[in-house]
């Protein structure tokens, strides 16, 4: 099975402040240990780091870069991924649906990934299974 991976969870799971973090380290520690395939994207790579950096500083970054990273798969978009994501964006007509949000929507449905880790409404809204 294949979980993807948002930045929502892994913000939550780095960040020992954060209200999610107690249940994303759970989630965290069961599905590294578990069976599953965790996916990402480099979008949501781009998006923790950047969250990361500018939230709690460049150590942050370092920690998620050498003890996260490396148990994900990460998928990396092209062009024709992102202009299709972008036509989401534009189609959709919300401020809070991001560019990132339909990036994964579009990577999960093309990978056949329901399920995912995250803390975000949008992946439930759009017929995933949302852990936790």
């Amino acid at each position: 099975m294949m979980v993807f991976v948002d930045t929502s969870a892994l913000f939550a799971l780095v960040n020992g402040a954060e209200a999610n973090h107690p249940r994303s380290s759970e989630v965290w520690r069961s599905l590294v240990a578990g069976p599953a395939m965790l996916l990402t994207s480099n979008y949501i790579l781009l998006e923790t780091c950047s969250l990361l950096q500018n939230r709690l500083g460049v150590e942050a970054v370092r920690a998620f870069e050498e003890k996260a990273v490396p148990l994900m798969h990460v998928e990396w978009i092209d062009e024709e991924r992102h202009r299709m994501a972008m036509g989401m964006v534009l189609t959709a007509g919300r401020r809070k649906l991001s560019l990132v949000d339909c990036v994964s929507f579009q990577v999960m449905r093309a990978l056949g990934v329901r399920a995912v880790f995250c803390f975000d409404d949008h992946f439930r809204e759009q017929g995933f299974e949302v852990m936790p």
